[in-house]
């Protein structure tokens, strides 16, 4: 089963707000709707918020009433201008919306229908080449993987994260049916609880010993031996190589420097956003802060005790040993390297 997929004329996706109690479809007849579904995580993971944009897009295209393609290129800008505010760290959000809108404006479509079914086309052939990347990625990582591995490992990377797979889960997912035996640490991450919830359900699919750890227990468990490698995701990586992810994970980054152990974010190359110098010019979304205080509705603390809540953090290139990609693993130098990757000339002699 897909993240998300079309399914007859609508946009569907797991309702990933209700796992690991509930698997849940949720249909979309209108991309309005499936901009707010990735806003309130209806969907989440940078590939998956991907893939849902651009399937998004394909929906505006059908749901356009206009007559002429200039009338539709005019209604697809105004689509894409709220698809791109949905969550605003996620690079492969802009980055589909763009995709899909460049083949809207090819010159060899020239009426609405045709335009309509070449929106479709792509934004199928952004989702099916999402699941050969991060089959490529996972062939790639679990080369880093030695047999009997603990695994450190933080929000959620999984099929869910992506159209399926898995960029740091499918490292996981690979080097276990390779036949390696490990084990998995799965931080549950706060606030949303993303690897308690999602990747536990993940693992436990397919079989994975894992055990869940409180997120402020990760430091314990590097700096008494327990873990041999750490492997996150990444929602945009700068052209120096550093990484915005899930909120906690510069902590983590900084503590397996401190103890020798290795941090490897694994990253599509579509999250690798060269225009910008590093990671301080990343937008970082701010949630709401109920988020905090009353998670999933539970409420933990008055609701008028004020609160924050960045749903992501930066960590620095000097703490990453290096970047997993379907193109290879990168390694520092990147502002060198990581263009390579991107370019496809990673192996290339130089």
């Amino acid at each position: 089963m897909r993240t998300v997929e079309w399914h007859d004329g609508r946009v569907r996706m797991i309702d990933q707000r209700k796992l690991p109690w509930e698997l849940v479809l949720v249909d979309y007849d209108d991309y309005r709707d499936v901009a707010q579904a990735i806003t309130d995580m209806v969907i989440r993971g940078a590939p998956a918020i991907g893939a849902a944009a651009g399937f998004g897009m394909a929906l505006a295209a059908f749901q356009c009433p206009a007559n002429d393609k200039q009338e539709m290129l005019r209604y697809l800008e105004e689509a894409a201008a709220l698809m791109k505010k949905a969550r605003p760290t996620a690079v492969n959000l802009m980055w589909a919306v763009d995709r899909l809108l460049s083949v809207a404006a090819r010159d060899d479509l020239s009426t609405p229908d045709e335009v309509r079914e070449a929106m479709l086309a792509e934004a199928q052939k952004l989702a099916d080449e999402d699941v050969a990347i991060n089959k490529r990625m996972g062939e790639y990582g679990a080369t880093l993987i030695k047999d009997g591995d603990t695994i450190l490992h933080h929000c959620n990377t999984g099929a869910l994260a992506t159209v399926d797979w898995g960029t740091a889960l499918g490292v996981i997912r690979t080097a276990h049916r390779q036949g390696k035996r490990i084990h998995v640490l799965l931080d549950e991450t706060r606030p949303r609880l993303q690897g308690a919830r999602l990747s536990a359900w993940e693992l436990k699919q397919e079989g994975i010993p894992f055990d869940i750890i409180a997120d402020n227990a990760a430091g314990h468990f590097m700096r008494t031996g327990q873990v041999n490698i750490v492997l996150v995701g990444s929602d945009r990586t700068a052209a120096n190589g550093d990484v915005a992810n899930k909120i906690g994970t510069y902590k983590l980054a900084v503590v397996a420097k401190e103890n020798g152990i290795p941090f490897y974010p694994v990253v599509p190359t579509s999250t690798i956003d060269l225009n910008l110098a590093s990671g301080d010019e990343i937008p970082i979304e701010e949630r709401s802060p109920d988020e905090v205080r009353a998670p999933f509705g539970y409420a933990i603390v008055p609701d008028d005790y004020p609160a924050r809540n960045p749903a992501f953090d930066v960590t620095p290139h000097r703490y990453v040993t290096g970047i997993v990609t379907e193109n290879g693993i990168v390694y520092p130098p990147f502002d060198i390297n990581l263009r390579r990757a991107v370019e496809g000339t990673l192996h290339e002699p130089r």
